[in-house]
């Protein structure tokens, strides 16, 4: 659109204040999508074997139903108390009317979204694969972080993305060719496919979830295989160091099991961002070597 090419900053302002409401609502996806997998999980069982005589609750759950409210005194949240950030400043991070702390986190994630959203349109500049990438940063992050609380990677999240990066490929809005897109969601899925295989013969038990093999073949998709080498390396380091980290707060042995997914969201994020730089000074720096 032309007044972008007239006001360069208002693409960025925009993707920013855009972000910073989505985050509040992937809030709210990150809490209650894995809620639902698990109801849907508990109905399907309960069809399956009658005999289990499992207990499923009937009561409608869903993104928009029903209302937030808080957790201790359940008193449904105003919309006055909705505003990103600004109404966790002005409640001084508690509820309104039972003064229950609110974690810090609701704030810190729709930040984290504005900033990403920003940076996005800061690299790209408006375009609609750079709109694209901005729902690709929604995924990313909701699925980062419903990992990190549940060990879960959904279907919901990472089957979608790979389409959208293979579609968004067929019709040239992506820089990333049909091939390359398609090749890249087949040896995503295909690397940590093997990789679970030979380390699970080798040692008897599951090194990773098969959600890590999605989410790779979306990152695949939308980069194209090229990138994949990068995205396994960065998300292996990282992990490992975090992950590390995770296991020693927690006091926990390194054997214990630590989710995979937010380290490979962080990588293709990155390589999405800045991953052209990134491999150009790397093979400067083996030619200079």
């Amino acid at each position: 659109m032309a007044i972008f090419s007239y006001y360069p900053w208002l693409f960025p302002l925009l993707a920013t204040v855009f972000g910073l409401l989505v985050g509040s609502f992937l809030n709210v996806v990150i809490y209650r999508l894995p809620i639902m997998m698990e109801r849907e999980w508990r109905k399907e069982c309960s069809e399956s074997f009658p005999e289990a005589n499992l207990t499923v609750d009937q009561s409608r759950f869903n993104l928009s139903v029903p209302r937030s409210a808080c957790p201790n005194c359940h008193t449904p949240i105003r919309a006055l108390d909705n505003i990103p950030v600004l109404s966790w400043l002005m409640l001084g991070g508690k509820c309104h009317q039972c003064k229950t702390k609110i974690s810090a986190r609701y704030p810190l994630i729709e930040l984290l979204t504005a900033g990403m959203c920003g940076l996005v349109a800061l690299e790209f500049g408006f375009s609609y694969f750079a709109i694209a990438l901005l729902f690709f940063t929604f995924v990313l992050i909701a699925a980062t972080f419903i990992d990190l609380d549940t060990m879960l990677l959904p279907d919901q999240l990472t089957l979608p993305l790979m389409w959208a990066g293979i579609c968004l490929a067929l019709v040239g809005i992506s820089p990333v060719s049909l091939q390359d897109s398609v090749i890249g969601a087949i040896a995503g899925y295909l690397c940590l496919w093997s990789v679970y295989w030979g380390f699970k013969l080798l040692t008897g038990k599951e090194g990773m979830g098969y959600g890590d093999f999605k989410l790779l073949a979306a990152l695949g998709a939308w980069l194209g295989w090229q990138y994949l080498p990068m995205i396994i390396l960065l998300s292996s380091l990282v992990g490992l160091v975090f992950g590390i980290i995770q296991l020693r707060m927690q006091k926990k042995g390194i054997d214990m099991a630590f989710p995979f997914g937010p380290y490979l969201a962080i990588a293709g994020w990155v390589a999405t961002m800045w991953g052209s730089e990134i491999l150009h000074h790397y093979y400067r720096f083996l030619l200079g070597a």
